[in-house]
């Protein structure tokens, strides 16, 4: 084990009376290290408190792995929420860490990553050492290994299959990995029977939350929004149609009785896919977002104190594909959320195609790609001439790569590219950015509810409430979602 690490960023006496109480509301923000042991673990981890002095804090499972200690069995650190992006300081580490999520370093090099977020590999080696403690690769292996261990405990996947969707290039390194971690191989860390409730034919993976975390609002957020034949809300949760990997599928969303967590009831031929559908879905529902620093961030502000105050569990709704949610949003200019609803399902259903992963009939379709909508005529579905040659226009802007929903492109850049195009202005670009990208400081100032909530009984202009938000930076798209509630 190393003597030297990066301090946690939480207050050691914080983490420390979180450790003693074993408070849920820290889970996934911090690990604790155990020098006399070698093992870290989380902060609600029910094993005996070992004494203070032999106690270390990490932000994060990759830098107390970078540090030598190995991941506890007791408390699984892979069932915790989701270490959030908020330990991140710039756009750039951010970037990095969603392609990393997203397996960038499964299937490439570090020098491929580095090129992508546009700095030199030493460069972006140092950003990780200073902002989380731990490098690139280190924060890749540690992901592949706890969401290994995710698929043990709670799929029946063969061993194989658990390798390759855990992100592993050969079944001797996941061996070898794991032996490492906790000293056995897979085949005895597996447990002899895996509870996976009902009998299904879906692969059930826990999505755990950090509390409080209010489902139901997002699932009513998005059932005013859905696409018919693309997405559902249900009594049981959400689901949708999906293409990963240029195979079709379907997934369903559902609360876990009693439990801070989400279950996701996956239809995907691809094991390969699991890792990045599991981070789409986390994302899409925002579940690895910290309550507690939202609430600090806006308590002492005489607007949103009294907001967050009321709804604690506010999160940014997501979308899984963002071409989709450009074009819903499009659709969506100077008409009701209802009728955009309506326009997109005959969108959907005019140049879509039928999902054959046996769907049920409310996901049947999948969504139609930027290739299908770029020449389409789509004045034939009602559209205006206008929004029609809007759409078209995004959708061969997409085809050429002048636009792209890549996870570690800027807010800026995003927005720049987006109001290049006829037809989408700030608020559009904004709101794309806020949901397909999930940028939380996007902050589509033009809209008009936002303008008269926040001006308490004035209509604030475009610049004013630009000036009023740089106080709520960087979260100004949670904002965003608590003023909306508000009016």
């Amino acid at each position: 084990m190393s003597e030297s690490f990066t301090p946690c960023r939480i207050d050691a006496r914080a983490c420390e009376r979180a450790r003693r109480t074993r408070d849920a509301r820290f889970d996934g923000l911090f690990f604790t290290a155990v020098t006399s042991t070698g093992i870290y673990c989380r902060p609600v981890c029910p094993a005996p408190a070992p004494k203070a002095a032999n106690v270390r804090y990490f932000d994060s499972a990759a830098a107390a792995a970078a540090a030598g200690f190995r991941p506890c069995l007791r408390c699984r650190p892979e069932a915790a929420p989701g270490s959030p992006l908020h330990h991140a300081r710039s756009e750039l580490v951010s970037g990095a860490l969603r392609l990393i999520e997203l397996g960038a370093l499964d299937r490439g090099s570090l020098a491929e990553l580095a090129q992508r977020v546009g700095v030199g590999e030493r460069h972006l080696r140092r950003l990780f050492a200073q902002e989380l403690g731990a490098s690139p690769l280190e924060v890749a292996a540690t992901r592949r290994l706890l969401f290994a261990k995710q698929l043990l405990l709670e799929t029946h996947l063969p061993i194989t299959q658990v390798a390759q969707g855990a992100g592993y290039a050969s079944l001797r390194r996941f061996n070898t990995a794991v032996a490492a971690a906790w000293g056995r191989p897979p085949r005895e860390l597996r447990r002899s029977t895996v509870s996976t409730g009902e009998a299904t034919d879906a692969i059930v993976l826990r999505l755990p939350w950090r509390a409080p975390f209010d489902f139901a609002q997002l699932l009513a957020f998005h059932a005013r929004r859905v696409i018919p034949g693309v997405e559902a809300v249900t009594q049981l949760g959400y689901r949708r149609s999906i293409i990963v990997d240029g195979e079709p599928g379907w997934f369903e969303v559902r609360a876990v009785a009693r439990e801070p967590a989400l279950a996701l009831h996956l239809h995907h031929p691809r094991t390969q896919a699991l890792g990045t559908i599991a981070v789409r879905v986390r994302r899409m529902f925002d579940l690895d977002a910290d309550p507690r620093e939202l609430r600090t961030a806006f308590a002492g502000d005489g607007l949103l104190g009294p907001l967050i105050k009321r709804w604690p569990g506010q999160r940014l709704p997501g979308a899984w594909d963002g071409f989709e949610l450009a074009v819903r949003a499009v659709l969506g200019q100077q008409v009701s959320v209802a009728a955009a609803r309506t326009l997109a399902a005959r969108v959907a259903a005019a140049y879509g195609q039928p999902n054959p992963a046996n769907a049920p009939a409310d996901v049947a379709v999948l969504f139609p790609t930027a290739a299908q909508l770029a020449q389409a005529p789509l004045e034939a579905q009602g559209l205006t001439r206008a929004r029609a040659a809007t759409i078209r226009s995004l959708a061969q802007a997409v085809v050429e790569g002048r636009v792209a929903f890549r996870p570690e492109q800027t807010l800026g850049d995003f927005v720049d590219s987006l109001v290049a195009l006829p037809g989408i202005g700030a608020w559009t670009a904004h709101y794309i950015a806020m949901r397909a990208l999930s940028q939380p400081d996007a902050f589509p100032a033009a809209d008009l509810i936002l303008r008269r909530v926040a001006g308490a009984g004035l209509t604030l202009t475009t610049r004013e409430l630009e000036t009023l938000s740089e106080r709520w930076r960087p979260w100004r798209a949670y904002a965003v979602m608590l003023l909306w509630r508000a009016s």
